[in-house]
């Protein structure tokens, strides 16, 4: 929502497009490759990964412009590496703020101060605030800049069938309507996903009791980009506070609501002013400011039991939704985005096999599960779902005060990449070797001559080794000096090796590889052999 007297999206700091519906009809049914149906950011990096790997899309949408207020703007060191992997990371360098550190205080003292694992040998910060509009806007300027996706605004999906080989998408916009076959559909169309409706399936799990108001206000206000969380503040007694600096000297505000107060009510715009001057009044900021947006939101954790139907896959909230506890909504869309468009393209285009495909769900419903699992403790934590839990939750509050160990129970565990150790794609671990990434984490980042491990990656496979001779067709080949800080991380000596996969995750490990063991993890890697 916004202010009385601005539109839906008159922004403070953000000029929003509007984008038409398509005015040329004769090509509209033509069939297409893959239907993405929702062009957000998760819609948007399936959209771009697969035309990285040379696979044509159709982005259709039902809105005509990006997303209204902040929404998600905490993004993760491994959401910028996906980012990079797109070719779109730039323009997210030269506007976000980096992060490290996150303070937690009860009653006014600070209980808490954590720092996530950051230093030089790593490429991006741990964590990244910006605004979700910016996220659209650099992704949508990407997408315009790749001759293999077509965009289409104003158009909403009103039905889907399965026909032999494909899919049939029923399309509707301001100038009619039509159907458009494509081979495979991404649904990406968000919480209140239509295409999840229409396929008759349910998200199911917990949903949490507790309400946060959140909003951004603009203004001058001197303090560094800390994520600071309040418990029990006296602007909003038993309740929790959080505040974000994002760009712009915009800073977004979430503040619990009591379990008596009416959620309309707390959503008029007179109420939201008067609790936001009392949060600003708490954190010592006695200066102007404006009121941009405001929206509401509960905690849940919900998933679909696959992410699969028949050749429909579906991604980001339209699977799953999670606490934004430990910012991990967005980052696990990216990764789910990421994660099935490479995999689609190499089954498309004949470098894979279809079990591949299988492993989209095991994968990624794995990483929901354990953001579960993470998410649910900062969530109870945070917003206590029973009495018994709020008596537990301030219990250890108060005890913080004393005792410092007592303040970590306030940590919010922060979003890592999710480990695919049971994958069936992903060779099980018999490398002899008790350091390092194991198969299915993701590769970490070292210095290597000046840049970064990283860099030296190629677009598809990669096999790294150190002293190793083999070679692999089609796969590139990254070779460290034993010693180095690279071989040091991945915990490799003279002979072993990694075959890392397109998205970053390491497939297979070896502390002696031979060729004939590197082809067998590759061909299952491609889901070419069980």
């Amino acid at each position: 929502m916004r202010p009385a007297g601005r539109g839906e999206t008159e922004s403070l700091y953000f000029t929003y497009p509007t984008f038409a519906a398509p005015e040329a009809r004769d090509h509209l049914a033509d069939p297409a490759p893959v239907v993405i149906v929702g062009a957000g950011p998760v819609g948007m990096v399936a959209a771009l990964r697969l035309a990285r790997e040379g696979v044509r899309s159709v982005l259709l949408d039902a809105k005509d412009t990006f997303n209204d207020g902040s929404r998600a703007i905490c993004v993760s060191r491994s959401s910028f590496h996906i980012l990079e992997r797109i070719g779109a990371v730039g323009p997210f360098l030269d506007k976000a703020l980096g992060w490290t550190t996150g303070r937690s205080f009860y009653r006014g003292e600070q209980i808490l101060e954590f720092t996530m694992p950051d230093s030089a040998s790593e490429k991006f910060r741990p964590m990244y605030n910006i605004q979700q509009q910016y996220i659209e806007q650099f992704l949508w300027d990407a997408v315009c800049a790749q001759p293999l996706i077509e965009t289409r605004w104003q158009s909403r999906v009103t039905g889907v069938r399965d026909v032999p080989e494909g899919v049939v998408v029923t399309v509707e916009d301001p100038h009619g309507s039509y159907e458009v076959q494509a081979d495979w559909v991404l649904a990406a169309d968000g919480a209140r996903s239509a295409l999840r409706k229409m396929r008759g399936l349910r998200l199911k799990g917990e949903n949490y009791e507790g309400r946060y108001v959140i909003a951004d206000v603009q203004m001058a206000h001197d303090y560094p980009t800390i994520r600071r969380a309040f418990f029990d503040p006296d602007c909003r007694r038993s309740g929790t506070v959080l505040v974000h600096k994002q760009p712009d000297d915009i800073w977004r505000i979430d503040y619990q609501l009591r379990d008596d107060e009416d959620a309309e009510e707390a959503m008029r715009e007179e109420t939201v002013r008067a609790s936001v001057a009392a949060v600003l009044r708490d954190i010592g900021h006695d200066g102007p400011w404006e009121l941009e947006w405001w929206s509401i939101y509960s905690a849940n954790t919900l998933a679909l039991d696959d992410y699969r139907d028949g050749r429909i896959f579906f991604i980001g909230d339209s699977a799953h939704i999670v606490p934004i506890f430990g910012v991990r909504g967005l980052n696990n869309g990216l990764a789910d985005a990421e994660n099935i468009a490479w995999k689609l393209a190499y089954v498309m285009q004949g470098r894979a096999g279809e079990a591949l495909l299988d492993s989209y769900t095991p994968e990624r419903r794995g990483a929901t599960l354990d953001v579960f699992a993470n998410a649910s403790k900062s969530a109870r934590f945070m917003t206590p779902p029973t009495a018994g839990w709020q008596l537990m939750r301030d219990a250890a509050l108060s005890l913080s005060l004393s005792h410092p160990w007592a303040g970590e129970l306030a940590n919010p565990r922060q979003m890592t990449p999710y480990t695919y150790a049971d994958s069936p794609v992903v060779m099980a671990d018999g490398s002899g070797v008790s350091v390092g990434p194991v198969p299915g984490a993701v590769l970490p980042e070292a210095r290597v001559a000046g840049g970064f491990l990283s860099d030296l990656l190629g677009s598809g496979f990669t096999l790294v080794c150190c002293g190793a001779s083999v070679d692999l067709k089609d796969v590139d080949t990254v070779r460290l000096d034993a010693g180095s800080e690279a071989a040091q991380a991945l915990g490799m000596n003279e002979g072993g090796a990694c075959l890392v996969r397109p998205d970053g995750h390491i497939a297979a490990r070896w502390s002696d590889v031979t060729h004939d063991c590197a082809t067998a993890a590759l061909a299952r890697a491609r889901g070419e052999i069980a």
